[in-house]
C-alpha cells in the first residue's frame, strides 16, 4: 500500500493539501498473520510536483505521480478535493497528527484523529477551489 503525505518541509504534515507541491511517499506491507499483524512503514521517496501537477491546478490531462497511491494524507482539504481524489481511486484522509510517519501508521490502523470541523472556513475554501479551477 502506498500513502502520500503532504509536507511542505519534509518534516511535518501540511495543510491545504490541494495546494501542496511537496509530498512524502510511504510504502507499507502487512507482516505476520491474524492478530499479530504488524505493518512496516518505509519512506519510498520525496517528490516536488511541478505547478501543473499540484492538485489545485491539475487538469487530469497527463499522468499524475500520485495516481498509484492508495491514499493521501494532510491536515486540511475541502470536500471537493476529497471527492476528486475518490474519483481517482485515492482515499483522502485528514488528520491533526503532525508527524508524517505517525499519520501513516494511524491511517493504516484506521485511527486517524480528524481535524475539527470549520464550517465557514470549509465553505470559503470550497469557493476558492472552484474559482481557482476556472482561473487556472
Amino acid at each position: 500500500m502506498k500513502i502520500a503525505v503532504a509536507s511542505r518541509d519534509g518534516i511535518s504534515v501540511a495543510g491545504h493539501i490541494s495546494k501542496c507541491k511537496s509530498w512524502i511517499i510511504f510504502q507499507s506491507d502487512a507482516v505476520g498473520v491474524g492478530l499479530t499483524d504488524q505493518r512496516q512503514i518505509k519512506l519510498v521517496e520525496m517528490i516536488v510536483l511541478p505547478r501543473e501537477q499540484v492538485f489545485q491546478y491539475y487538469l487530469d490531462d497527463m499522468p499524475h505521480p500520485l495516481a498509484d497511491c492508495d491514499g493521501v494524507v494532510g491536515a486540511s482539504a475541502d470536500d471537493g478535493f476529497v471527492s476528486r481524489m475518490a474519483l481517482l481511486g485515492i482515499n483522502a484522509m485528514l488528520t491533526t497528527e503532525n508527524d508524517p510517519v505517525k499519520a501513516v501508521a494511524d491511517y493504516l490502523n484506521e485511527q486517524m484523529t480528524p481535524p475539527k470541523s470549520r464550517p465557514i472556513g470549509g465553505q470559503v475554501s470550497n469557493v476558492r477551489s472552484a474559482l481557482s479551477s476556472h482561473n487556472g
